[in-house]
C-alpha cells in the first residue's frame, strides 16, 4: 500500500517546519527519479530537519528534493516502514543506510 500522501513537499527547512508534524510516523525522501530513503521516527519534523542538518553521504548523494509522511503510532511504525521499503525500494535503504 503506497504512502497516504501522494505529492511530496519540498525538502527544505521552511517546508518541513510548515508541513511536517512533530508526531510519530514514517517518512520518505525522494528526488525526481527515485525514492531515496524511508524511515520511522518518534518525531517526523525533528527527524527531517536532522536529515537536512546532518551529512549522511548516502542520502546526500541522492539529492533528495521532496518528502512525504504518514502519522502512525509507535507499535505500527516499523511494520509500515518495512512494507514501504519493499514497495518502493529506496536507494539508501537497499544499500544499508542507517535507520532512524
Amino acid at each position: 500500500m503506497p504512502f497516504e500522501q501522494v505529492h511530496p513537499r519540498p525538502f527544505k527547512a521552511m517546508s518541513v517546519r510548515e508541513h511536517a508534524p512533530a508526531l510519530s510516523g514514517v517518512y520518505g525522501l525522494s528526488n525526481a527519479r527515485e525514492w531515496v530513503y524511508i524511515g520511522e521516527t518518534d518525531n517526523i519534523q525533528d527527524t527531517l530537519l536532522g536529515h537536512l542538518r546532518q551529512s549522511d553521504a548516502a542520502i546526500e548523494n541522492q539529492k533528495p528534493t521532496g518528502f512525504v509522511y504518514e502519522i502512525c503510532d509507535r507499535a505500527q511504525r516499523t511494520k509500515r516502514q518495512d512494507s514501504l521499503i519493499v514497495e518502493y525500494r529506496p536507494a539508501c535503504n537497499q544499500s544499508g543506510a542507517r535507520k532512524r
